[in-house]
């Protein structure tokens, strides 16, 4: 029998000053909405009646925290997800840093990690994968060690490689021709078809680690800042500390990519992010 689940404002407010108070996180700026949403799938997962029930959950078992802050987070991505931004980033801007000693890039909600091996895909297309740096955070522990091995679902995910053809097989010097790039060169399957593997000389290039956008500071400076579909789930005061770090952490002329349907707002004192090319991305000035 499915639980009928009412959640008020009340109940959330509860729930986020005692869950900060228990583990330090915060989710007071999160969109009302989609945090309500996840509050209640989170309720129906574990059977409980109501953010009461859940409360004394992680009251008793201090190990529900993580695993509470793990199924909250939305975790949505896909290789070479939006082929036309990866397309953009290929024919227009990465020949912006060709002659540059190093690329550093920035994942911000890595989630399971698809878009990382995107961009180290593209960047070796281009022999460029030698210069770059390469940074995944998330504050999902659980989506991270799946990041890192870099194994997904072939049924499940067959798409990837629609996306893969559009991108990667497209020829530089002339878009109506495709190039021979076989899927062998950067996955391996498994012997019974179910699974494809990043391969070691990809997941060697990335550094995995926890960052929370919401309380942590700046920890490197960076070419690239990836913050796809993840900002859309805050509200404007968290979106606009949020856009803050990212700035504080590029380089001058730096490129941050957020989400298609996301929108930069808040441009800080003295500088500013202007749109460049496609929807969803934008240059540090």
């Amino acid at each position: 029998m499915t639980l009928k689940i009412n959640i008020t404002r009340e109940d959330m407010h509860k729930l986020i000053l005692e869950f900060k108070r228990l583990s330090g996180f915060d989710f007071s700026n999160y969109a009302e909405q989609s945090f309500r949403r996840r509050i209640e799938h989170t309720l129906v997962m574990y059977n409980l009646p109501n953010v009461d029930a859940l409360l004394s959950k992680i009251k008793k078992d201090k190990k529900v925290i993580q695993k509470f802050i793990n199924d909250i987070t939305v975790n949505t991505t896909e290789l070479f997800r939006d082929t036309d931004v990866w397309l953009d980033l290929r024919r227009n801007v990465l020949i912006g840093f060709k002659n540059k000693t190093h690329i550093n890039i920035w994942h911000a909600g890595c989630s399971s990690g698809e878009e990382v091996y995107s961009m180290l895909i593209l960047l070796n297309e281009l022999n460029m994968l030698d210069k770059a740096r390469v940074f995944a955070t998330d504050i999902n522990t659980k989506i991270l060690e799946r990041a890192k091995t870099g194994v997904f679902n072939r049924r499940m995910h067959h798409a990837y490689f629609d996306n893969f053809d559009k991108v990667v097989k497209v020829n530089p010097l002339n878009f109506e021709e495709t190039i021979d790039v076989p899927y062998s060169k950067y996955f391996e399957t498994d012997s019974d078809n179910k699974t494809f593997n990043v391969k070691d000389f990809l997941r060697e290039k990335v550094t995995f680690k926890f960052h929370n956008l919401v309380s942590d500071d700046i920890f490197y400076k960076f070419d690239f800042v990836f913050c796809r579909n993840v900002i859309i789930y805050f509200n404007t005061e968290l979106q606009n500390k949020v856009v803050s770090l990212f700035h504080e952490s590029l380089f001058s002329d730096g490129v941050l990519l957020v989400g298609a349907h996301e929108n930069i707002t808040y441009l800080p004192v003295g500088s500013k992010f202007e749109p460049k090319i496609m929807k969803g991305m934008y240059i540090k000035k």
